[in-house]
């Protein structure tokens, strides 16, 4: 009998700035996914929820919440980029473009900027990343730089340190239906918490976010939902076989389930009242998450601008931190899981209460 083993997705010496992945199948957002993770994140606000809304607003339909716009675009990349990755590192310049429908395909392609081999191990190294995601229209959903810890195929296998000189970046903004006064805005503001509006919000605050949601083994079912084909979240053999190479030494939840987590325990408090989010400046996982883990959130209000071109809505700044309990020595510690410099597209009550 001839047996092949055939390998996916690939190892540090595979890549090489200037690179680029189109990255296979595509994904469709349907019914069944957009209601996974809008009801497992908690997500509050109507655009989501109520369709009635999100049309009076100048939305074609139900708005597909930023933590699943990341994971459908996130999670196309990582046969290709991180399926035999140790650990995503963190996230750079995330930006949004169009909103996301159900019934949307995105397609999703990756360049390649950095790659530098680690200095103190030689079994792996760090690759840095563009990815975006464009809709059939051919328009930008989400574009965004990662870092990921990639394995080597051979510690022995010699990697350089190379960088794309000049990466041209994508660039997105946020496209939001225009401000109509003809609509009654106002007859609909009781479907959102009153004190969410830009006027409401102070630089130094920092909110508490009262809900808690706990991760269970569906976060494997939900990953696959996703075609995240990572073997550190779905694999348990692999981690069996050798524990001590693995982060905590057993199945590893898939970042984007906090993420998305974060971001929805915090939208009754800064979200509900947001015609999109912006831009993520900086991202990070700086603790992992493993079955039994129950996640919370807070969020510091860092700033706020003018919006470019419109006097209904304003720019809020923030930081969203995410974190679980952990029992040590008979007593509660609290442990930053993830963190996110956010800024939102937020209304004003001015225009619309």
């Amino acid at each position: 009998m001839n047996i092949i083993r055939k390998q996916t997705g690939h190892f540090l010496e595979d890549f090489a700035p200037g690179q680029v992945y189109r990255h296979k199948r595509g994904k469709t957002v349907t019914e069944g996914l957009f209601n996974d993770f809008t009801d497992f994140s908690f997500t509050t606000n109507p655009l989501s929820k109520n369709l009635e809304y999100a049309r009076l607003y100048g939305f074609r339909g139900l708005v597909c919440p930023p933590g699943l716009v990341m994971n459908v675009v996130f999670s196309q990349t990582v046969e290709d980029i991180s399926e035999n990755a140790r650990a995503n590192l963190g996230y750079k310049d995330m930006k949004f473009g169009v909103p996301l429908y159900i019934g949307d395909t995105i397609e999703v392609e990756t360049k390649i900027l950095e790659v530098i081999p680690s200095s103190k191990n030689d079994d792996r190294g760090v690759v840095t990343v563009q990815s975006t995601g464009r809709n059939q229209h051919g328009e930008v959903v989400l574009t965004f730089q990662r870092s990921v810890q990639i394995w080597k195929r051979d510690p022995k296998n010699p990697v350089e340190h190379q960088k794309l000189d000049d990466p041209d970046l994508v660039e997105a903004t946020p496209v939001l239906p225009d401000y109509d006064t003809s609509r009654d805005y106002a007859g609909k503001s009781h479907l959102t918490t009153s004190d969410s509006y830009f006027e409401d919000f102070e630089p130094g605050t920092l909110i508490e976010h009262s809900r808690g949601r706990v991760v269970t083994d569906e976060h494997i079912s939900l990953t696959g939902k996703l075609d995240n084909t990572s073997q550190v979240h779905c694999n348990q053999y692999l981690i069996d076989a050798n524990p001590g190479k693995y982060i905590g030494g057993k199945l590893l939840v898939y970042g984007g389930i906090p993420f998305n987590l974060c971001l929805g325990l915090s939208c009754p408090d800064v979200g509900e009242n947001a015609l999109s989010d912006v831009r993520y400046a900086s991202g990070k996982h700086t603790a992992p998450i493993f079955v039994g883990d129950t996640v919370f959130a807070s969020t510091e209000i860092t700033g706020k601008q003018e919006f470019p071109d419109r006097e209904d809505l304003g720019l809020l700044q923030t930081i969203l931190r995410g974190y679980k309990m952990v029992q040590k020595d008979g007593n509660w510690e609290r442990v930053q899981i993830f963190e996110l410099e956010r800024e939102l597209a937020v209304k004003r009550r001015s225009h619309y209460a």
